[in-house]
């Protein structure tokens, strides 16, 4: 590459950040202005009108004539809301919007290939609100008078800006998060060197501690050995003793020798001890100093990321025909850029989840005596030190508990035994489960219960927890704690079979030590009971972590062990998903730095990461959540342990009806299931498909809607007319993706409701996985 093509490259990486900046500020302000269209400060719109001219500038200089050509429509637009020739209306923001996401998904592609990306329909549009009356607007206008240069009067006074005060921004850099990525990572490799330093100095203040007993023992023979000198002395005139007398002379020699010599290691040894403490109080301080300050480049503030939230709320809100506003709290505060990026999937998720589950359309809150615009509000406060929490509600209708058992039990989650023995608690929890949802057709936001289930993997995986509150009527609210940052943590050192391993300090509700004799057995389970100052008595399940770990017991963590004697205790979980976990031995607690694990042991059941001790061993971190699983599946097997274990089928000994009367689309359909290993038969209408259920036996039916003599909502009632076929499983894939028939599919009985414009192999398997 020469040096023109590398400079080029690093221009056009600058160019994509700084497009990313300009269309999440317009997007911000077109929220803003849309809140209030007719009293939009003047201020805002100016904003508007810099960003876009500032990103049409950006896009010249690099060539991207595309995005280019989109900033000089929006700049008509706004420069006709500033100076008054255009007034924003309601009519003109989905347009706008529309444009914002085009050049979006412009920036994803690299820029030598937008020059001819088909933005044709999105120019139209965005022309059109300054040639077309509200009453004619239509976003599918054909003719166009042609394009025009919008200039300002000469006239008018100019508008000069004013001069912006000199804030912290005027002193900083762009730097790339990669470089210092790599800072961090070797700031937090430094906390080795901190722990070594702390292990080196313990190991000499051991070795010192073994010139005790050897100091004790010369006190001790201190009176004999003067006493036996004298007696040397005093023999050693006479010449007939001086030769016998020679060899216990060398040995006093010796021991004199010898007494000066450990005294003067003693003092070596004492004096290079101090140092190495210092070395370590110094080494501490300055590595603890290094990692806060390294940490601190990479903490951003929660609103960079709830920069993207407003339009999303707007969006999903308006394809779901609801009023919903966002309220955020807490933008201010700041945590691990990794964290906040590992949160944003999870985050998204929570939020369709509260607009397409909980909240109601307009029409339902106000006959719930509600106000018609429902409120989201996401809040971030600090908890202590170390730990910050997300709070995701909605005054929508909450979760129905009843829909939730029945979920559970038709998808095989939980038996009805299990969930007679659940409290609300339990029972609301198992929207978490993957593959639980309670909605009755699968789309493109929601039903294939997969949203959930990633928030609580997330959370989890970065050391948080997860929990819920819900009230019929009232709204739910989601609520996850999260550490601060991912470098380093406190962690308790347990050993187990032989084997070390670090438990994250956050996770421990409690560390006891029982004896034998208070352990008791209840449903054929192992308990203890543990004494609280605000409940009184609680029991908890009890296993050993050697079991949870599949690892082979020492002979210590037995129960044989004397009825005077202990076993020591680790409790994990909260609420009533605590768990007690027997260990051998109880070490220490001290600072760990979290090594992830590679390929291929990204996933590892119970296992968190590694860590590297200051001694130089490498330890497992224990996964709390994988723990409290593992744990009920261990006790589970004790108690039943003559169950049976179902098989499952594959999916080759499965049928598929496919019903298309394109011939096209119904041999796609039939080779994608094929290959999948399904045995697929194939109709070319809702007639041929009944006659083909009724000579043959199949495990689901896969349809279009739109076919002659008999459509798929018709097909799909009759199915569910037939008692024996009541539970086949029904998808619809097809072009119509309106609400109206969305409803109407689940009203007929579909299962699933797939949309041709947003089709993927991918998701017609998983839903047929998951339904058959």
């Amino acid at each position: 590459m020469t040096p023109d093509e590398e400079f080029l490259e690093e221009l056009r990486a600058a160019f994509q950040i700084e497009a990313s900046e300009h269309l999440q500020s317009l997007a911000s302000g077109l929220l803003e202005v849309e809140k209030a269209p007719a009293s939009a400060p003047a201020s805002l719109i100016e904003t508007i009108c810099r960003d876009a001219h500032s990103l049409k500038g950006a896009a010249r200089s690099v060539d991207a004539s595309a995005i280019e050509r989109i900033c000089q429509v929006l700049e008509d637009v706004f420069s006709g809301w500033k100076y008054g020739e255009l007034l924003p209306a309601a009519y003109q923001f989905d347009a706008l919007y529309a444009a914002l996401d085009s050049m979006g998904d412009l920036l994803k592609k690299p820029l030598d290939k937008t020059e001819n990306a088909p933005i044709a329909d999105v120019v139209r549009r965005v022309q059109a609100l300054k040639t077309t009356p509200p009453s004619n607007f239509s976003p599918e206008i054909e003719t166009l008078p042609a394009e025009k240069e919008i200039a300002a009067d000469k006239s008018e006074p100019e508008l000069i800006a004013p001069t912006p005060e000199k804030s912290a921004l005027d002193e900083t850099v762009r730097i790339s998060t990669r470089k210092l990525d790599s800072l961090l990572l070797q700031a937090e490799e430094m906390l080795m060197l901190k722990l070594t330093a702390n292990e080196r100095a313990v190991a000499l203040r051991g070795v010192e501690s073994l010139l005790e007993p050897w100091e004790k023992e010369w006190r001790k023979l201190s009176p004999s050995l003067r006493q036996a000198r004298r007696s040397f002395e005093s023999n050693h005139e006479n010449s007939e003793t001086q030769q016998v007398q020679a060899p216990i002379g060398k040995l006093l020699e010796f021991l004199d020798w010898n007494h000066a010599y450990i005294k003067t290691l003693e003092s070596q040894l004492a004096a290079l001890s101090k140092a190495s403490e210092q070395d370590s109080r110094i080494a501490n301080s300055l590595v603890n100093n290094l990692l806060e300050d390294t940490k601190k480049l990479l903490m951003l503030p929660f609103s960079t990321l709830f920069k993207a939230f407003p339009k999303l709320v707007r969006d999903l809100a308006h394809d779901q025909q609801k009023d919903v506003t966002l309220v955020l709290h807490g933008s201010e505060i700041e945590i691990d850029k990794r964290i906040l990026e590992s949160m944003k999937d999870p985050l998204i998720h929570l939020l369709r989840n509260c607009i397409d589950h909980g909240i109601e359309t307009p029409s339902k809150r106000r006959e719930a005596g509600k106000k018609a615009q429902a409120t989201l509000t996401i809040a971030v406060t600090r908890l202590g030190g170390s730990e910050v929490q997300i709070r995701v509600s909605d005054d929508g209708a909450g979760l129905d508990a009843a829909k939730i058992n029945d979920a559970a039990l038709k998808k095989g989650i939980a038996s009805a035994s299990e969930l007679e023995k659940m409290d609300e608690t339990q029972l609301l929890s198992l929207i978490f489960q993957s593959g639980f949802s309670t909605s009755a057709i699968i789309t493109k936001i929601s039903g294939r219960g997969l949203g959930m289930a990633i928030v609580r993997e997330k959370v989890e995986k970065l050391g948080g927890r997860l929990s819920l509150d819900s009230k019929p009527g009232k709204g739910t609210e989601f609520r996850l704690i999260l550490p601060l940052t991912l470098a380093a943590f406190k962690g308790i050192l347990v050993r187990v079979a032989g084997q070390i391993f670090v438990i994250p300090t956050a996770d421990v509700g409690r560390v006891v030590r029982i004896r034998p004799f208070e352990i008791q057995t209840v449903e054929n389970r192992e308990t203890i009971t543990l004494n609280r100052a605000s409940t009184g008595q609680d029991v908890v399940s009890l296993v050993h972590l050697a079991d949870t770990l599949e690892l082979r017991r020492s002979v210590a963590s037995q129960f044989a062990a004397p009825a005077e004697g202990f076993l020591e205790v680790i409790v994990l979980g909260a609420r009533e998903q605590r768990i007690a976990f027997i260990v051998d031995e109880i070490l220490n607690e001290q600072e760990v730095l979290v090594k992830t694990l590679g390929e291929p042991l990204v996933r590892v059941r119970n296992i968190a990461g590694a860590t590297v001790l200051g001694s130089g061993q490498a330890v497992p971190i224990l996964n709390a959540a994988d723990l409290l699983k593992s744990a009920q599946r261990v006790g589970a097997m004790t108690a039943n342990s003559g169950g049976q274990t179902a098989t499952a089928e594959t999916p080759a000994s499965k049928a598929v009806l496919v019903v298309e009367d394109s011939i096209t689309a119904r041999m796609l359909l039939k080779n994608i299931l094929e290959s999948s290993g399904y045995r697929v038969t194939t109709a070319v209408d809702g007639v041929d498909a009944l006659t083909n259920l009724k000579t043959g036996e199949f495990d689901a039916v896969v349809s279009d809607v739109d076919m002659p003599r008999m459509n798929g909502f018709e097909l799909t009632a009759g199915i569910r007319q037939e008692k024996k076929w009541a539970g086949l499983p029904v998808v619809l894939v097809t072009a119509r993706e309106s609400r109206e028939d969305r409803e109407r599919g689940v009203d007929v009985g579909a299962n699933a409701y797939l949309v041709k414009s947003n089709f993927d192999q991918s998701n017609l398997l998983s839903v047929l996985q998951r339904l058959i």
